[in-house]
């Protein structure tokens, strides 16, 4: 579903002679073909699921927002813009995000029914986080969480 999207998407900036957009859906394009040789091949499938694809997807917003505070320090506004923008077409392919709040509910409701209650169990809330909330949600920032959660702050 998600590369439909992206072909289409590929479609329109290209009618829309709309370089960046082209640019950084060519890069996604890229990036999933590299993962369906790299991951998906050895193991005997074709291509990634569309959990792999949303999860890649967020991890190009997390190098772009590394990106971005590097530029910072080292005054690249310029630079600083061409993430941003990539950022925001990236966005476009991944499903709502979850608020904070959001966030905090689904982490009590799976550490409830994984029966966790320290911070030992910290990985397997995570790992069921990313399991079914993939691309809704930062990874980085619900580490957070869980770890809030489980301590009881």
């Amino acid at each position: 579903m998600i590369r439909e999207k992206l072909t289409s998407a590929m479609k329109d900036a290209m009618r829309a002679k709309a370089e960046s957009a082209t640019t950084t859906i060519r890069m996604i394009n890229a990036a999933i073909k590299q993962k369906d040789i790299d991951v998906a091949r050895p193991r005997g499938d074709q291509q990634i699921s569309d959990d792999e694809v949303l999860n890649l997807l967020q991890s190009l917003i997390k190098s772009r927002r590394e990106s971005i505070q590097m530029y910072k320090q080292g005054g690249r506004q310029d630079l600083v813009d061409k993430e941003e923008a990539e950022i925001a077409v990236i966005a476009q392919f991944l499903p709502k995000q979850m608020s904070e709040e959001e966030t905090k509910a689904a982490v009590r409701e799976l550490a409830a029914s994984l029966g966790a209650s320290s911070v030992k169990d910290m990985g397997k809330v995570m790992g069921a986080l990313k399991t079914k909330y993939a691309g809704q949600l930062d990874m980085g920032k619900a580490s957070a969480i869980v770890k809030q959660v489980l301590t009881g702050n």
